[in-house]
């Protein structure tokens, strides 16, 4: 068993510190190695009519696996192929509409140049990502990407660190090239991240957090000042819509009430009609629910009613109906 030295702190945070300084370089160094083929490449994947298939194996393919998914979630179509099962039937994912990105530092990873010979009999555009432009996957590939790096970050120069830090970044540069390339925005990302707090303030629509039917305060103009505290004490928004058969006349809310209680008016003698803010905000219930949030913030108000097609009151929502959903 191998004798284990004394545990050194200021050894472990000098390591840490040589670490991030041998991996700071590593990064700028990519900056002067790319041009042409960078370009290429970027080029390439935006015409390709199939799939980016990303290969690696070891770091490179978990390196590889997150490629995939970064390009795949900002608009270009990707999937990983891990490249010791391509060797047998999991080749067949990829078609001759798709473009193959091999990655390997050594560039002569056993397991990558032994489907090469069936990836250039598919007629398929294959990039390598390696760190030797002399590497059997080099010479063999359409457009190559150095990421080459002059030294690990592992003490013994043995351990994957610097140069899966340069394949990753060299990825991540790929994927901001090609998202800027097809004009992708905010929209385009919620739309595949659904589950997201982006997805949630750019997807949801007013109507899938409103409160509807009963839940929703409203009288009628006549109803008397009892009647309507009654009907927003039992419904618990702070507010009540006064409405005119389903159109909306005018909305009474908690303020509203503190400031005729200040001017010391008679309550008793009032009617909705007589205390209601005429020409409330609203909001249709097919709205995004970020549009209800902007104009809450926009008009300082913490509650909106919501209207149809035509106007007619279908529903309620307040500040707290945004912030349990997330969407503020």
């Amino acid at each position: 068993m191998t004798h284990r030295p004394a545990f050194n702190a200021q050894r472990a945070l000098d390591l840490a510190a040589r670490t991030f300084d041998i991996e700071a370089r590593a990064l700028l160094g990519l900056k002067s190695r790319q041009g042409d083929a960078f370009v290429r490449c970027v080029q390439a994947m935006l015409e390709c009519r199939g799939r980016v298939v990303v290969m690696g194996m070891g770091k490179s393919g978990h390196v590889g696996r997150k490629i995939a998914a970064t390009l795949a979630s900002t608009g270009t179509p990707a999937l990983f192929v891990h490249a010791g099962e391509a060797s047998h039937g999991d080749l067949g994912m990829v078609t001759s509409a798709d473009i193959v990105l091999a990655i390997s530092n050594s560039g002569e990873s056993d397991e990558l140049t032994a489907i090469v010979p069936a990836i250039k009999r598919l007629g398929v555009a294959l990039v390598a990502m390696t760190g030797r432009a002399d590497s059997a996957l080099a010479q063999h590939a359409d457009i190559v990407l150095s990421s080459a790096v002059e030294e690990e970050a592992c003490p013994l120069n043995l351990a994957p660190t610097a140069s899966t830090t340069a394949q990753m970044a060299l990825g991540d540069a790929l994927a901001v090239a090609l998202l800027d390339a097809r004009g992708f925005k905010e929209e385009d990302f919620a739309r595949s991240h659904p589950g997201g707090t982006l997805g949630r303030k750019l997807l949801m629509h007013v109507g899938d957090l409103m409160r509807s039917g009963d839940a929703v305060p409203r009288v009628g103009p006549d109803a008397a000042f009892t009647d309507m505290l009654r009907e927003m004490t039992a419904k618990g928004l702070g507010f009540t819509a006064v409405v005119t058969g389903e159109r909306v006349t005018g909305i009474f809310t908690d303020g509203d009430l503190r400031r005729l209680i200040e001017r010391g008016s008679d309550l008793r003698s009032l009617h909705a009609r007589d205390v209601m803010s005429r020409h409330p905000k609203v909001v249709r219930e097919d709205a995004l629910a970020v549009e209800a949030a902007d104009l809450m913030e926009r008009h300082r108000i913490t509650s909106l009613l919501v209207v149809d097609a035509d106007a007619a009151l279908v529903g309620a929502l307040n500040s707290n109906d945004l912030m349990r959903a997330k969407v503020i």
